[in-house]
């Protein structure tokens, strides 16, 4: 008897997550990616003898769907999870504050922290949790103002909003409070801090993505008994009577279901003739930027394991040092998110930027000598989390059935981030495994 088949096209968190998923049904898989190895917008890759991460992604405790990933591949070794949430805070000219958890229960557990916390003053203190309260009843259904605007009217300052609430939306959302949306905003927050105490305990990636998501998926995979196939370039997927023609720029694949796990500025181009003209609605989620600037001094400047920055263009900083080196080095990599200003920077304005606003926030950085200096940039990060978004989401089901779509973009009620991309994955998955069921 003739396996059903499925084919994932793209190998990122979303397709990883999805395939797995159907392999465990033993339906027989094929997952192509365009790339020579697979992670999508999670990448490594090497310079001058350097594995740079494309991005500095995070995670919180609460993300159980990509911790499960991690450990069902084996990558769970490289990442590390906070045991209790901490964000050092850092600016020119003032000592190092700290936002630490208590063993409060939610949402109290910030409260001792933020009576401390020396970038606002007591009244902007006091007035963050009344916010905070009211943010904790607001519908993350609702996607008819900014973030911004709901939290000046109510009582937060510029100064609060900057200082305190974009620590937590702009790398979470890639768009400032000033232009994000109200419902995913009131999400994270809820998610990660409002409803669980522990919930947003931030975890790292020490590794490089490629030894933490690339390489162990490809080995999970073909564990799994899954057909993968690097740099192999989806150009369109065909209905076939019905099943599906996935074809290739040199051959096509046969398949009874398939699971699209593209980005969705390149998902349109590939999905089935019929689909087309819906999908002109998901270039209206428009992208957003991530730059990243991969610093190595030749002394050790930052003493935690990552930070953020206020009252300074630094927004977060992190330690990538390699573990095998032991010669006094750093390797930091400082991540800015809705960078849409830094990305149309050349690397020699973002030195001359970025070098002495480090110096102001690591003192131990102003005598120190830079021994290297990168840029990389993802354009199209993310789609853009603003006011509308919500209605552009696609759901993992479309009308053609056995036909699903994947990605951080769908409408997952999470932001663009690993935890909605692995949760897609399951998504589609389903819509699949419903489909070949009744076969």
């Amino acid at each position: 008897m003739t396996r059903t088949r499925a084919v994932v096209v793209g190998g990122g968190v979303a397709g990883v997550t999805a395939a797995l998923d159907l392999a465990d049904r033993a339906l027989d898989v094929t997952l192509v990616e365009v790339r020579p190895q697979l992670g999508g917008a999670a990448y490594s890759f090497e310079r001058d003898g350097l594995a740079l991460d494309n991005g500095q992604h995070v995670f919180l405790r609460c993300c159980t769907a990509y911790r499960a990933l991690l450990e069902r591949i084996g990558g769970s070794g490289g990442v590390e999870l906070q045991r209790r949430l901490e964000i050092p805070v850092l600016a020119p000219g003032q000592p190092p504050a700290l936002l630490r958890r208590s063993r409060l229960p939610a949402p109290g557990q910030l409260g001792p922290a933020l009576l401390r916390y020396g970038h606002l003053s007591l009244r902007e203190r006091l007035g963050v949790g009344r916010a905070a309260l009211a943010l904790a009843r607001v519908d993350p259904a609702r996607d008819d103002e900014t973030l911004g605007n709901w939290l000046a009217a109510h009582g937060q300052s510029p100064r609060a909003i900057a200082n305190l609430w974009d620590l937590i939306a702009l790398p979470t959302l890639n768009v400032p409070a000033a232009k994000a949306s109200l419902g995913l905003g009131a999400f994270v927050f809820q998610e990660g801090l409002l409803r669980s105490a522990a919930a947003g305990d931030i975890g790292i990636h020490r590794a490089p993505l490629v030894e933490i998501i690339g390489a162990p998926a490809l080995r999970a995979l073909e564990q799994a008994g899954v057909d993968v196939r690097l740099r192999w370039r989806a150009q369109e997927v065909e209905r076939d009577g019905d099943r599906f023609a996935v074809h290739g720029e040199r051959d096509s694949l046969a398949a009874d279901a398939v699971v699209l796990a593209v980005p969705h500025q390149r998902a349109a181009a590939i999905m089935p003739s019929e689909l087309r003209a819906g999908a002109a609605a998901f270039d209206a989620l428009g992208s957003s930027p991530i730059v990243n600037l991969h610093i190595v001094y030749d002394r050790h400047v930052l003493d935690h394991r990552f930070a953020a920055g206020v009252d300074s263009p630094v927004q977060y900083v992190f330690d990538r040092t390699p573990p095998e080196w032991d010669d006094g080095r750093q390797y930091v990599a400082v991540s800015q998110s809705g960078a849409e200003f830094e990305a149309a920077m050349r690397s020699e304005e973002l030195r001359a930027r970025y070098l002495p606003a480090l110096a102001e926030i690591l003192p131990r950085a102003r005598g120190a000598e830079v021994l290297r200096f990168a840029v990389t940039r993802e354009h199209a990060a993310t789609f853009r989390a603003v006011p509308g978004a919500r209605a552009l989401r696609p759901s993992a089901r479309t009308s053609v059935a056995g036909f699903a779509l994947a990605g951080a973009w769908t409408a997952t009620g999470w932001p663009a981030t690993l935890e909605g991309a692995a949760r897609s994955g399951h998504a589609a998955a389903r819509v699949a495994i419903e489909h070949t069921a009744g076969l």
